[in-house]
């Protein structure tokens, strides 16, 4: 039995990998943001196999993703897969947000929350070896203004989203060198392109795919042998991110922003 942390848990692909890995007897570790959501979730699924314990937080406040870290890890000795689904998409809310701590809000929830929830467990993680990341980007993606990153001179919600993604594919890709040798695999995946969601509507987009097509594609991700790692996936099939997500100065830039954001 895994023990498996899943963010965003209430909806989407999220809501669709916790019934399915519930389903087969894994211990699901159910994030959201509305309580309200996540205990129907868990009285939902209480006759399932496996377990569902709910954990409340908001990841565009950096203060709960750490406070979610300390509560994961407090109740858990080690932890098999991490994925970082939770997400805000390119519709709502509109215009430019600036979160408490400063950020502009999709690049924070987007991306400064699975590095920071990544790092601080990355102990529960090696406990588990071989583990498992799962960071839930998008094809869309694209090149990041370091010196504007709140995005104060020129924004758009698409834009936010997308440098956001483009942020985490390339993350990704350092974080997957970085564990090799804790046998930690790191991948990134586009699970499909405009899911059913809620976020895909706010966006007024019509679904072209199913939550079903793209909770399957993570399925297996997670599932995947533990030598697969530092790729990025479209659905089930290998593929290739932004050029810029493997050029080693962006990286490089944006390992020192990050460092900066989460100080």
């Amino acid at each position: 039995m895994a023990t498996i942390l899943i963010t965003g848990a209430t909806a989407g692909v999220g809501r669709y990998l916790t019934r399915r890995l519930a389903g087969r007897g894994e211990t699901v570790l159910a994030h959201g943001r509305d309580a309200a959501k996540l205990d129907a979730l868990v009285k939902e699924l209480d006759g399932a196999p496996g377990r569902v314990r709910p954990y409340v937080a908001d990841l565009a406040s950096l203060a709960e993703v750490r406070d979610l870290a300390g509560r994961v890890a407090a109740d858990h000795d080690r932890l098999d897969v991490l994925v970082n689904n939770a997400g805000v998409g390119s519709g709502r809310p509109e215009g430019r947000t600036l979160t408490r701590d400063g950020h502009e809000l999709r690049f924070a929830v987007n991306y400064l929350a699975p590095v920071l929830l990544t790092r601080l467990l990355l102990p529960r993680l090696r406990a588990a070896a071989p583990a498992r990341v799962v960071n839930e980007g998008s094809l869309g993606q694209e090149e990041i203004d370091f010196a504007d990153l709140t995005m104060a001179r020129r924004y758009s919600g698409t834009m936010a989203y997308c440098r956001s993604k483009l942020a985490l594919a390339a993350w990704s890709f350092d974080l997957a060198d970085e564990l090799r040798a804790d046998r930690i695999a790191v991948n990134c995946i586009h699970p499909a392109t405009y899911m059913d969601t809620d976020m895909v509507r706010d966006a007024g987009v019509a679904p072209w795919s199913t939550v079903e097509d793209g909770g399957e594609a993570v399925l297996q991700l997670i599932d995947a042998p533990p030598d697969v790692t530092g790729e990025f996936f479209d659905g089930a099939r290998r593929s290739r991110a932004h050029d810029a997500a493997y050029d080693p100065g962006v990286r490089s830039r944006l390992r020192a922003a990050t460092a900066a954001a989460l100080e």
